[in-house]
């Protein structure tokens, strides 16, 4: 029985990608960097599996003699710096075209027939901070029930509105008519269910969040999988960015503490496949929010998760860390995601430690390197799998 535990932080870059100045003010962000500077930042536990060993790594943290996994630096071949792109392609998915973003908001076509058939107005509808949205906004919308509509940098359709106001099973039909009509030119990654609670101006997001993704393109390595009997289990908002195609299994959770719970009472059962999981606070709390301090504690509590998980590892299984894109907490221009390189660490009895694989040229080798290791041949999706580099055996 093989387990392989592949787990995404949210937005942890490595330092700007070659291409970077493409994808906005991105050439001198590196996420790592930035909050490895922070007091805050402790990860022992990274250091000794050889995050510092990486190709090109800047930090004050030191490489060490002896890793113990294999490492390599990860560059994006798709068009994109968001999550949907991020996570498609570590399951096999390139995307040549980016997903549709945008920065003066939706047009005519698209909100009046999201009116029409939600029978409500809406408001904003531009690009905006999560949170300020609620108080520029909230008010009016408790008064008329009118739909607060906004986007962001990144391909997402949101709506937020007040549970009292709109409950969530209503506004989740809303979620669903908004991913029904955004199709074609304007498809969308995300359509996101934004619920909020309280007064002004002490209004606060819930946990209730719910991503309507977009289908990926062609099968992906969660498909594959699934179709050679292989358990699927997706955690955290897994299963909503892949529209839960390939997924024998889904658990949602609450945070990164919540999602750091759960995969460790995953790791007690017994499963055939795959475990994924997204660390979504990186990313949402502390790299949008620019917040150094926050993201340096997330890694150190991280690595303390590591402490006790490692141990929790049986003689097949796999533990992969690695991330989606970037999104530096120190840039100064914009808060959106950043073009990064991402890290990745493999480990377990059956892999070599210490093989730097140097820089590899798509996320995509990450699952290709999966469905090597259960003996799966597919062409139906890409990447270059480095299994033969690391297998111990």
């Amino acid at each position: 029985m093989k387990r392989v535990f592949l787990i995404v932080l949210d937005s942890f870059g490595i330092g700007a990608a070659p291409d970077a100045f493409n994808f906005g003010d991105d050439a001198c962000c590196n996420t790592l960097k930035t909050a490895s500077n922070s007091q805050l930042f402790n990860t022992p536990n990274l250091q000794e599996l050889g995050l510092f060993n990486i190709d090109g790594i800047s930090s004050t943290i030191q490489a060490i003699p002896y890793p113990k996994a294999s490492f390599a630096k990860l560059q994006e071949a798709s068009a994109g710096k968001d999550t949907i792109i991020g996570h498609w392609e570590l399951a096999g998915v390139i995307s040549k075209s980016p997903l549709p973003v945008y920065p003066f908001g939706f047009p005519d076509e698209v909100i009046n027939e999201f009116k029409q058939q939600t029978h409500h107005n809406i408001l904003c509808n531009k690009p905006y901070s999560g949170t300020q949205v609620l108080l520029d906004y909230g008010p009016l919308h408790q008064q008329t029930s009118d739909l607060i509509v906004y986007t962001s940098a990144d391909s997402v359709f949101q709506i937020a509105a007040h549970q009292d106001i709109i409950p969530l099973e209503r506004l989740y039909e809303y979620c669903e008519i908004a991913r029904n009509i955004l199709q074609g030119e304007h498809a969308v990654g995300r359509v996101i269910a934004r619920p909020f609670i309280g007064q002004y101006p002490n209004y606060l997001r819930t946990p209730n969040r719910r991503d309507f993704s977009l289908m990926p393109p062609h099968k992906t390595v969660l498909n594959i999988l699934q179709e050679n009997q292989k358990e699927v289990i997706a955690l955290g908002k897994i299963a909503d960015i892949f529209a839960h195609s390939g997924c024998t299994k889904s658990i949602k959770t609450k945070n990164n503490q919540d999602g750091m719970a759960k995969i460790l009472e995953v790791a007690d059962e017994n499963f055939d496949g795959l475990c994924f999981l997204n660390l979504v606070d990186f990313d949402m709390l502390y790299g949008h929010r620019r917040n150094v301090d926050g993201y340096a504690q997330a890694l150190t509590e991280f690595d303390g998760f590591l402490g006790v998980f490692l141990p929790k590892l049986k003689k097949d299984d796999i533990l992969i860390i690695t991330a989606d894109h970037g999104c530096d907490p120190s840039c100064s221009t914009h808060t959106d995601h950043t073009r990064e390189y991402v890290p990745m660490l493999i480990y377990g009895s059956n892999i070599k430690p210490g093989v730097n694989l140097h820089t590899r040229t798509s996320f995509a080798d990450v699952g290709a390197t999966i469905l090597d290791y259960f003996a799966i041949n597919s062409s139906e999706t890409q990447g270059t799998s480095f299994w033969n580099s690391i297998n111990a055996f």
